[in-house]
């Protein structure tokens, strides 16, 4: 009996011991502060209610980026934006406190006790940059207008034709990669520098890392691309050309005037064609369509191309597409033009000098003179020759006229021939002939002879041209351009 009763007494004990427990540990597991002597990067937090630390905590890293930046160069602040460290791209976090603070209040008893035994009393916050969020504030255009602009090298040519090289101007811009080291050094790590009582809102101050940037065209560079002398020049004369035709010329010179090739550039006519339309725009003058001067847009841009072209060939260039026109130009001598037409013919070469080339084209005394500028052995030249192999007879065509008196003729356009070229190219060597080499076999189109006539019989002599001829729905424009309405369009 004593045995029983000793029993009972320690099972009551027992069962106070663990009711007594198990309410000091739903107790201590279920209290809403944290655990004694915890810190977050020095910052005392221990025993405090858990949401009114994480609100505090939210104000503290919203505070720390909302820190006053001031950018210097030596002693001189910059006129930069108002920067905080958020401006920068510095956002600052306390993720894994956070994390470790919910589950003091998250899940079963067991896990909750679990995670405040196990909860550590030292914490820390962290931060990210983003360097692009500051390159927005400090871009280009800032550095721009602070340090000055980066002003490319130039090369000037002297009325004598001679090569001058305008200096580059370099200028300070911000070195990034040291940028970003200062920034992580001097961005505060705690929360120490908002606990100063003297500096309650400190402001941080970096001295801006500079280093001397120069424009991609330097002087040093200019010169070793090999724009050295003048190699060659071409000039072909405008003649009786009207004010529309001679703007047209003037406009594709522009165009191409200042331009430099790389070793191995091409360059391609059809652009430069729509750089000088977009640029200045074309005026009317006579185009070839169909093998007939007509009235169009954009007519003598041809002179422009043709010029070029006798310059390349004068330069020993490589000619990657070239034509003649299907009737003979005045400014040129047959075999040595190149001609031009939207979407049908284009006319390119190529700089294979291995330097750079500068073209320079301009109206000079009622003359297209083209030059280039470049590098070319002195004691190397080519000469252009021309063969007339054949000449194509006009032929005559002829019309009925009833306005005539009956049995008389009248001459309606005068024919001209046709004629069939070859053109070598001749290069030499200490005056010496190294090579003699065929370049092109052109044929230019006879037009014909046209006669009105009214016969007393009309018979197979004459042909009735009141209905007109059949013709391309879409016939190339010539020394001119293809504009919307145009023939075909």
């Amino acid at each position: 009996m004593k045995k029983i009763h000793t029993f009972a007494i320690i099972s009551v004990l027992f069962a106070l011991f663990f009711t007594t427990l198990l309410v000091w540990i739903y107790m201590y597991t279920h209290q809403a502060k944290l655990p004694s002597k915890v810190t977050i990067s020095g910052w005392a937090v221990g025993g405090q209610d858990i949401p009114s630390v994480i609100r505090e905590l939210d104000q503290k890293l919203q505070a720390l980026e909302d820190l006053p930046l001031q950018l210097k160069e030596g002693n001189r602040t910059l006129s930069t934006p108002k920067l905080t460290l958020q401006h920068a791209g510095v956002r600052y976090n306390a993720n894994e406190f956070k994390q470790a603070a919910a589950g003091l209040s998250e899940g079963n008893m067991v896990q909750r006790l679990f995670n405040r035994l196990r909860f550590q009393k030292e914490w820390s916050i962290s931060y990210s940059y983003d360097r692009a969020k500051l390159r927005s504030y400090l871009s280009p255009a800032w550095e721009q207008s602070e340090f000055g602009d980066l002003i490319p090298a130039k090369v000037l040519i002297t009325k004598l034709d001679e090569i001058e090289f305008i200096p580059e101007h370099s200028a300070n811009r911000i070195h990034w990669t040291e940028m970003t080291r200062r920034i992580e050094h001097a961005v505060p790590a705690d929360f120490t520098r908002l606990m100063n009582p003297i500096e309650p809102r400190p402001t941080i101050v970096i001295d801006l890392p500079l280093q001397v940037m120069n424009p991609s065209v330097t002087i040093d560079s200019l010169r070793q691309s090999g724009i050295q002398r003048k190699i060659i020049q071409v000039s072909t004369p405008l003649g009786t050309s009207g004010e529309g035709r001679t703007y047209n010329v003037t406009a594709a010179a522009k165009a191409v005037d200042g331009m430099i090739l790389k070793p191995g550039d091409e360059l391609n006519y059809g652009q430069i064609v729509k750089k000088a339309e977009k640029d200045s725009g074309f005026k009317e003058a006579p185009v070839i369509v169909g093998g007939e001067l007509v009235p169009g847009i954009g007519g003598g841009i041809c002179q422009v191309s043709s010029t070029l072209y006798n310059a390349a060939l004068r330069t020993g260039l490589h000619i990657v597409e070239r034509r003649n026109h299907s009737l003979p130009v005045s400014y040129m001598p047959k075999g040595l033009d190149a001609t031009f037409a939207t979407d049908y013919i284009n006319f390119r070469f190529k700089n294979t000098t291995g330097k750079s080339l500068l073209i320079k084209a301009e109206i000079k005394n009622r003359e297209l003179v083209v030059k280039f500028f470049g590098t070319m052995p002195e004691n190397v030249t080519y000469e252009l020759e021309t063969l007339l192999l054949e000449t194509l007879p006009a032929p005559t065509e002829f019309t009925n006229d009833s306005s005539l008196p009956v049995n008389t003729q009248a001459v309606v356009q005068e024919g001209a021939p046709g004629y069939i070229v070859e053109t070598y190219q001749i290069k030499r060597i200490d005056g010496d002939i190294v090579s003699r080499t065929l370049i092109s076999k052109d044929t230019y189109r006879p037009q014909a002879r046209l006669i009105a006539a009214n016969p007393d019989n009309p018979s197979s002599e004459t042909e009735d041209r009141s209905e007109p001829a059949p013709f391309d729905p879409a016939p190339p424009v010539e020394d001119g351009i293809r504009t919307q309405g145009a023939i075909g369009d």
